[in-house]
């Protein structure tokens, strides 16, 4: 390395090097979304940035039909990938079908999905042995793209209630809070709830990937901010997946230095 190499980009290099033992990086999750659906050309973005270093890939349960969504999971899960789709509908018979088809597709995670309906999905879950993991959202929901509702103490109960029906872990949609202030919300959760918690939902800066990370949080989903080039705005799409993943590293560096 070129001994006038600036700071960053030393803590950049490092980070890349090696994820020093015991420290988990939050999973970022590419959600091939825009505005709560999957994109039409989602297997074209997946193959300009399979080999950006992402481990995670994720969809809706909206926007392509089965056939192309068989595709892009089978495509994610031949590199390697753990796949996400997230259920954004608000009727039964679509959560069921959304939670059927996750299960043909052998999709790894359902997140997302009606607070309302998670005793269902985890009962339907069991009896029918699937191997899909589920991770619904809490609190109050409205609207679409989905927003969250509801007091900070809510959420953290609602939370509470869905891990006694047994879920895998919680979809928090922090930053889409109108309320609330989604800063003191995501310290607040983490405090309480310790299971994985996975933030969607407008994280759409390096501030607010490095806030994520550094309180520990499981995962994070990006979608539309990635599409629109928010990170590196002259960049491809595999630059901004560089971005958000470098950016990951470095926070999880910092947040875990003893000193």
């Amino acid at each position: 390395m070129h001994p006038q190499t600036d700071g960053r980009q030393v803590i950049n290099w490092l980070s890349q090097q090696f994820e020093p033992k015991g420290l988990k990086m939050s999973k970022f999750i590419f959600m091939l979304t825009h505005h709560d659906v999957t994109v039409e050309d989602a297997l074209e973005v997946f193959h300009q940035v399979k080999d950006a270093g992402l481990e995670c890939l994720g969809c809706k349960n909206i926007g392509l039909p089965e056939k192309e969504l068989q595709e892009l999971v089978s495509s994610a899960r031949a590199v390697g990938m753990t796949t996400f789709m997230e259920l954004v509908s608000y009727e039964k018979h679509e959560t069921i079908n959304s939670l059927m088809t996750a299960a043909r597709l052998k999709v790894d995670y359902l997140i997302g999905g009606m607070p309302f309906f998670t005793d269902m999905v985890m009962k339907l879950i069991r009896e029918k042995e699937f191997k899909t993991k589920y991770l619904p959202y809490v609190g109050g929901i409205v609207g679409h793209p989905c927003v969250l509702k509801g007091s900070i103490d809510y959420i953290v109960r609602d939370a509470e209630r869905a891990m006694e029906l047994g879920v895998a872990g919680i979809n928090l949609l922090a930053y889409r809070h109108r309320e609330e202030d989604p800063h003191e919300l995501l310290r607040e959760y983490i405090q309480s709830i310790r299971i994985p918690t996975v933030v969607a939902g407008d994280i759409n800066s390096l501030e607010r990937i490095r806030e994520v990370t550094e309180l520990g949080y499981w995962a994070f989903t990006i979608g539309g901010a990635v599409l629109e080039k928010k990170f590196v705005p002259d960049g491809s799409l595999r630059d901004q997946v560089t971005a958000v993943l470098d950016e990951a590293r470095k926070a999880t560096l910092v947040s875990r230095d003893p000193r």
